[in-house]
């Protein structure tokens, strides 16, 4: 009996003993006692006493003379982790307190339509606070199992004949857009971003020059923007800043998407993103393995992408279109190349055509759309695959007819070339201020039958 009470009377100092245990052990513990600042670097700060309680892409808060400022784990070591600040130009000083926040969250709501927040969803647009919903997400969600998503199915027009005609969308589709500096991709995007199939439109501008912002958003959206929503981290901000913007972006998408809604996700442009990603990773030790990229560009890209696209049964779908800045021209450097593998089509944007003044500088021979047999007719097939074989022997056969090599009547596809291309390549200049195509096979009819004076718009395009 007189064990059984000392047992007894023990019991509630073990009970103390292991709460005590499990709250040293609980990551709240660590929220509330934090770690300090060990050593500062250009790119990132490293911090002991949180390695045990933290985990890699989680956030921190830095407590400063000037406030608290946010930060993410890139590095978890067993004594130190590594944390890059969000904002740029933070004051950090040793032995400063650092928390634990956990991953980064955002509330969307329907009442964003038509604002410009920043990467952290704080409003840049000067219209007052923004008022958080009740869905609350984390930035760094995965994408839906591929096998409960539906498949793409539907078409849509664009309003860009050249599109329209040889590259045509479904919703749910990722397309990028693969262009060298000052060729059009931005000016593309914004002719893309006014079609009316959709309910809501996010566009993450990562990188922008500062200037472009509101001319896109004022100038290019307009009335659209009233069921847009920007997210904007322009090029002099912070990488992480940066790294965060299309991830914020995609999180509002999918918000819209999970409700039932078709979605436009655009990003301009994912290369900047890989860019950040670049940055941050570099600071934090990671080496590079192509082109002075590290394997998480890698990784990051395709956790990115494969968010976008058709949802579960029964939600809505994200369409999305990317641009793609290719260093030099090359359209195979390792941005590229990656991301021309996870996409569902790419339009090829040549400065070459944009110096003849052909606007938009597309491509119809290099542009793919994998989802286009979805979207075309079976007569329209057949006069994509015709219209195709017209302009491929026209280009091929320019050095020859500019010296006089060229004799009509030799080649009868040759003669049909000559005569059909020029008219078909004037159907596809479109500025951005022009009329929107409702229905392009007809513009391209209309064109052919008046240039030929014939009755039947389809005849100037058979085979003889």
């Amino acid at each position: 009996m007189s064990t059984l009470l000392a047992e007894d009377s023990l019991s509630p100092t073990l009970a103390h003993l292991a709460g005590l245990v499990d709250q040293y052990a609980s990551p709240d513990f660590a929220v509330a006692h934090g770690g300090r600042v060990q050593t500062i670097a250009a790119g990132h700060y490293t911090v002991r006493g949180l390695s045990r309680h933290v985990r890699l892409g989680e956030f921190v808060a830095h407590k400063s003379a000037s406030g608290v400022h946010l930060g993410e784990v890139v590095r978890v070591e067993p004594e130190l982790i590594y944390v890059c600040p969000i904002e740029p130009g933070e004051p950090i000083g040793i032995h400063d307190t650092v928390i634990r926040k956990g991953a980064f969250r955002i509330s969307p709501s329907d009442s964003w339509c038509g604002r410009t927040v920043n990467s952290l969803c704080e409003p840049i647009d000067g219209h007052g606070p923004i008022v958080e919903g009740l869905d609350r997400r984390s930035i760094s969600n995965t994408a839906p199992p591929s096998m409960t998503r539906q498949r793409v199915g539907t078409g849509f027009k664009t309003g860009v004949r050249a599109i329209d005609i040889f590259s045509p969308l479904c919703l749910g589709q990722r397309l990028g857009i693969f262009a060298g500096s000052g060729v059009g991709k931005s000016t593309l995007l914004s002719m893309l971003a006014r079609a009316d199939a959709f309910d809501k439109v996010v566009i993450a501008l990562v990188g922008e020059r500062g200037r472009e912002v509101r001319e896109f958003i004022e100038d290019t959206l307009g009335s659209n923007m009233k069921k847009a929503i920007a997210v904007v981290a322009t090029s002099d901000e912070s990488p992480m800043l940066r790294k965060m913007a299309p991830l914020t972006a995609i999180t509002i998408a999918e918000h819209f998407r999970d409700k039932g809604e078709n979605v436009l996700f655009i990003v301009d442009s994912v290369t900047r993103f890989a860019h950040a990603i670049r940055e941050v990773a570099t600071a934090s030790g990671e080496p590079p393995i192509a082109r002075g990229y590290p394997a998480s560009v890698f990784t990051e890209l395709p956790r990115l992408l494969e968010r976008a696209g058709p949802g579960p049964e029964g939600a809505g779908t994200i369409t999305a279109i990317i641009s793609i800045l290719v260093d030099g021209d090359n359209h195979n450097d390792p941005i590229a190349d990656s991301t021309r593998g996870i996409l569902d089509g790419h339009i090829v944007l040549q400065r070459s055509l944009a110096e003849e003044g052909r606007y938009p500088p597309i491509d119809p021979l290099a542009s793919i759309s994998r989802l286009a047999r979805k979207a075309w007719t079976p007569d329209q097939e057949k006069l994509v695959s015709r219209l195709k074989v017209l302009i491929h022997r026209f280009e091929e056969t320019r050095d020859l007819r500019l010296i006089g090599g060229y004799r009509q009547g030799a080649d009868p596809d040759l003669d049909m070339a000559v005569k059909q291309v020029p008219i078909i390549y004037d159907v596809l200049k479109q500025a951005p201020g022009d009329r929107e195509s409702v229905d392009a096979f007809a513009d391209l009819a209309g064109a052919l039958k008046a240039a030929a004076g014939m009755g039947n718009p389809g005849a100037p395009i058979q085979r003889r």
